[in-house]
């Protein structure tokens, strides 16, 4: 698959449409660094992504690189609470109970800080996991599908959300989707 070069600066907000099929996850992938390009460079600042050994990429992509799965992946296990608390822990950072709940609550969802996600609606656990992918102020937010769950009203939330985020600590926010109801919340668009 071949993508055309693309350059977010720091703080920018973009959105990338294409239909389903069109590679929109794969690109996403390649630039949280979850997969390696075959042939071009994905840098966020001065860091080329393709330089860096295993566990450099794992705590590089912990502190700088939010990401908002099409699919959240939570540990079953654990509450909402101790699924940030974590996400904040492998960034290397120290647990701010105080800032989990402040994103949780912005979320609406202080409710259900002691529940398991498991038993969350699909709706409910995309909220939490935007929660996990702004708690630790990344210089990058991806997000994969972020409103795919959410009703019209929560889709401008979550957005409103993701872009107040992004704008607190200066970080380039690419919402990749097919869902046509994001055009208007964003200036800067890519079409695959």
């Amino acid at each position: 698959m071949h993508f055309p070069e693309i350059h977010c600066r720091k703080g920018e907000h973009w959105l990338l449409l294409g239909a389903s099929g069109s590679g929109k996850t794969t690109l996403l992938q390649l630039l949280a660094g979850l997969r390696t390009p075959s042939s071009g460079e994905v840098r966020i600042g001065d860091t080329a992504m393709s330089s860096l050994s295993s566990s450099a990429l794992d705590k590089f992509r912990g502190q700088q690189i939010g990401i908002v799965f099409q699919q959240p992946h939570f540990i079953q296990s654990l509450n909402v609470e101790e699924n940030l608390a974590i996400a904040q822990g492998l960034a290397g950072r120290k647990v701010d109970k105080q800032k989990i709940y402040n994103l949780v609550g912005r979320l609406g969802m202080s409710h259900k800080l002691k529940s398991r996600t498991r038993r969350l609606s699909q709706g409910e656990q995309q909220r939490i996991a935007i929660a996990r992918a702004l708690i630790n102020d990344p210089a990058v937010i991806l997000a994969d599908e972020p409103t795919s769950a959410l009703d019209d009203q929560n889709t401008g939330e979550v957005i409103a959300l993701l872009e107040e985020q992004a704008q607190l600590s200066n970080a380039t926010l690419l919402c990749v989707t097919h869902d046509s109801r994001l055009k208007s919340y964003f200036p800067n668009q890519i079409v695959l």
